[in-house]
């Protein structure tokens, strides 16, 4: 294996494009990697997206754990948060799931957890099974080989999510759905008959060709669609998803998009609410909302490194009830402190149901409060000396300063940033929030990216 495909393995999972970065052979070296690092005390949960290469890859995975000596359960095509929920079945040892989630076409990927979930990433054991894989550390086929198998966890994985609502007290709201032709139809389509809803569905078939585009609600471009359809058809609310559906975006019945930031305050604080004194965790990024809405409940916010393994971590040590990262990554505690795309748009679902008020009027008022840029990335030669030169310029202005995730800058309550820099290639991300101060975000928004200047 040459140094090309090594470039595969990223700092929370491995994703590269096929054949030349990610192939059958490098599939089948990772689960017997997996099989040797790892060491699962139980069959291996083996999942897949809806992408070309995907259905080889997972059998590629599957051969590899099998000649280990290490049992599997294929899953077949599902969700990341599937695999999740498979890992933490009785008996399970663990889960691999095959997806590229949101990445273009061409690309592929693999995400590993330990049993009930537990993230493996570069600090955690994914640099390990990287290195055997380089240097060809991995042991001889087992004299027993293990064992495969098939099983369906849907309905199961079903009744996992509806336990986190009442699901009789909720109202029949038209709610559209976008899937973008990834893996959430199916989970919807088994959801459905215990939900009082009534769904619009668009782009709802699994299509490894993506004829609207790869799942990606993040991209501007990819947002009109949702938009205009729950407008369209005169919906309560709109969901869509990325490609592996561990993310959901929201839009109101107006269809305008609501950041992911707002989202994390207000799950937040309904869980607080329910489990009075509750911590919470939240990343670096964008973070005044969040805080203010556990501090007026009596919780506590407590935050960490952005990224799904730092996060859970942080929840697990601090046993938190849940966490939540402004690109719309939601954890639960009782979800073995994994992110799942569909816990949180019925939670939401649930609070309409509740109050009789749209999305729009739910967070009205938190946006006006502390209104955001939204994250801004930018392509520039040298990211290092970028953060460096804002330090130098606006650490001697700020009042308190952190170098937890990227830099973090405040100025008293008036505004604050966050820069940090891609772990995989030359971009530089900025977030911006002031309060109720639209008129100073864009002067500071507009001032930094001049001085950071680089290629949208």
């Amino acid at each position: 294996m040459g140094k090309d495909n090594l470039a595969a393995f990223k700092a929370y999972d491995v994703r590269g494009k096929v054949p030349d970065e990610l192939n059958a052979g490098m599939a089948y070296d990772i689960g017997k990697a997996y099989a040797a690092e790892i060491a699962p005390d139980g069959a291996v949960a083996v999942g897949r997206d809806v992408r070309d290469s995907s259905e080889e890859l997972s059998a590629a995975v599957i051969n590899g754990l099998n000649d280990a000596g290490i049992d599997t359960v294929d899953i077949g095509l599902c969700g990341t948060e599937m695999v999740y929920y498979a890992s933490s079945i009785e008996g399970m040892g663990g889960g691999i799931m095959v997806t590229a989630s949101h990445n273009p076409k061409g690309y592929n990927g693999i995400k590993m957890v330990r049993k009930a979930g537990r993230p493996i990433s570069a600090d955690t054991g994914l640099m390990d099974i990287e290195r055997r894989v380089r240097t060809k550390d991995i042991p001889a086929s087992a004299s027993t080989r293990g064992k495969a198998s098939s099983r369906d966890v849907m309905e199961g994985y079903v009744q996992r999510i509806l336990s986190f609502v009442d699901v009789s007290a909720l109202k029949p709201l038209k709610i559209l759905v976008n899937p973008g032709h990834g893996c959430a139809g199916p989970a919807l389509d088994a959801l459905a008959p215990h939900l009082p809803f009534e769904f619009e569905r668009i782009f709802w078939d699994p299509d490894s060709t993506f004829p609207a585009g790869v799942p990606n609600p993040l991209l501007m471009e990819n947002r009109a669609m949702t938009a205009d359809a729950v407008t369209g058809k005169g919906c309560d609310l709109g969901i869509a998803w990325d490609g592996d559906f561990d993310r959901c975006f929201f839009f109101d019945e107006n269809g305008a998009y609501i950041e992911g930031y707002y989202l994390v305050g207000f799950l937040a604080k309904r869980i607080i609410e329910i489990h009075p004194g509750a911590g919470i965790v939240h990343d670096p990024r964008l973070t005044w909302n969040t805080i203010d809405l556990v501090d007026a409940v009596g919780g506590k916010a407590l935050v960490s490194k952005s990224g799904h393994s730092f996060i859970k971590e942080k929840m697990r040590e601090t046993k938190a009830l849940y966490g939540g990262e402004m690109s719309a990554h939601h954890y639960f505690s009782d979800f073995s402190y994994c992110d799942s795309g569909m816990i949180p748009w019925l939670l939401i679902a649930q609070e309409m149901s509740a109050t009789g008020l749209p999305l729009s009027k739910l967070v009205a008022d938190r946006i006006a409060s502390y209104p955001c840029s939204g994250e801004i990335n930018r392509v520039v030669d040298d990211p290092d000396t970028i953060i460096e030169s804002l330090v130098e310029k606006y650490r001697p202005l700020a009042s308190s300063f952190s170098d937890l995730d990227g830099i973090s800058l405040e100025f008293g309550r008036e505004w604050r940033f966050n820069l940090r820099k891609s772990n995989t290639e030359p971009v530089v991300r900025l977030n911006v929030e002031t309060s109720a101060d639209t008129a100073l975000l864009k002067d500071k928004t507009d001032e930094l990216l001049a001085i950071i200047g680089g290629a949208e």
